[in-house]
């Protein structure tokens, strides 16, 4: 082993030994023979320096110009950054103007909103005003149209309403009769003939005094008229003659009907004598023609009454329809509180009592034959 290490070693080159690159012009290749002369090694070293200058020299070159690639890059790099930094601003200025456009269009939209909704909210109050005002005049015809269906209504070529016809009267009636005159040339007429072809009867004046207790109470309800029925006006006025005269034998319906008096929803009508309308409920329910539906006895009835726009109407006896001439009442004290009566007010307080002696003869079971 120890020949064969000795042998293989001496085959190797030896160490330090410089191998030419390019052979030089004109020499030949010799095979290796293990050793070569002081001449070849220095031509050898020679141009191995000499292409290591010119390594040095290209990477020179090579630096030189890479730098000025670089220089140039950069330079063209600064340009673009420059463009980029006007672009900017440019785009800055841009938005700067479009935020206070934007800022200056908001502030007149909202002045504006507001200015419309000033207006609408005068345009409204001004409609909630007209619209209270027209409430009030409708208000006002209804209850006049009230009053006049209720003296209209029942008068019919059967069964005539006498304050609306005074000539239907006698004539000592006609010429001392009270109250307010629709007709005043009419009542001037018949009063001129009665003086001249009918002798006069006897009639007897009766005599009036004021109770203080229950005109304080008129005064005080007429400085604030109000149908609420707790002022101390209405509720003695409910309690002695309101509920007696609509205590009806039907407790039910007696509640309606006080119901639709005070809210002026009743409606009544006399009975014609042509075919009777249908019902909307049973017979025993609204009374007939022979059966009063408020008392429940076996009466003629000439008057039918419908509770509001209900459509079902009852039959009522004479003695009932007197007794719900409450309503009367009801519609004078509501012209009172609209301001429509324009008279003094111990005037207003005679009238309101002779109101109440009609609901207190009725309650008692009078009423006039004509019913």
């Amino acid at each position: 082993s120890q020949a064969n290490f000795e042998e293989d070693s001496q085959k190797q080159p030896a160490v330090g030994r410089w191998k030419p690159l390019m052979p030089s012009k004109g020499s030949k290749e010799e095979p290796e023979t293990g050793c070569q002369d002081a001449g070849g090694v220095d031509e050898t070293q020679s141009t191995e320096q000499l292409n290591v200058s010119r390594l040095r020299s290209s990477s020179v070159e090579i630096r030189e110009k890479g730098s000025e690639f670089l220089k140039e890059e950069l330079h063209k790099a600064q340009k673009e950054l420059k463009l980029k930094d006007k672009e900017c601003e440019r785009l800055s200025k841009v938005r700067e103007q479009l935020e206070q456009e934007l800022e200056e269009l908001t502030a007149s939209l909202f002045e504006e909103a507001h200015k419309m909704v000033r207006e609408a909210n005068t345009k409204q109050a001004a409609s909630e005003k007209q619209l209270r005002e027209a409430r009030g005049k409708i208000d006002m015809l209804q209850a006049e149209v009230t009053a006049l269906k209720t003296l209209v209504i029942t008068s019919t070529p059967s069964s005539p309403n006498r304050e609306l016809h005074p000539q239907l009267q006698s004539p000592s009636k006609a010429v001392f009769r009270k109250g307010h005159g629709r007709n005043k040339s009419t009542s001037s007429a018949m009063v001129s003939a009665a003086s001249q072809n009918v002798t006069p009867e006897p009639v007897s004046h009766e005599c009036k005094e004021v109770d203080s207790i229950l005109f304080a109470e008129f005064q005080a309800w007429k400085e604030s008229p109000t149908l609420d029925k707790s002022c101390s006006f209405l509720d003695r006025i409910y309690r002695e003659d309101v509920g007696p005269c609509l205590d009806f034998t039907k407790q039910e319906l007696s509640e309606l009907v006080r119901v639709a008096v005070e809210q002026n929803t009743l409606t009544i009508e006399p009975v014609a004598s042509q075919t009777l309308p249908v019902l909307k409920v049973s017979a025993e329910e609204c009374g007939g023609p022979k059966k009063c539906a408020l008392s429940g006895l076996p009466r003629t009835c000439k008057h039918r009454i419908m509770l509001g726009d209900s459509g079902n109407y009852y039959y009522i006896s004479p003695s009932c329809r007197a007794r719900v001439t409450v309503c009367n009442f009801f519609t004078y004290i509501r012209y009172i509180q609209q301001g429509l009566v324009r008279q003094d007010v111990e005037l207003m307080y005679w009238e309101v009592m002779r109101l109440r002696r009609e609901m207190s003869l009725a309650k008692l079971g009078f009423y006039p034959s004509d019913m």
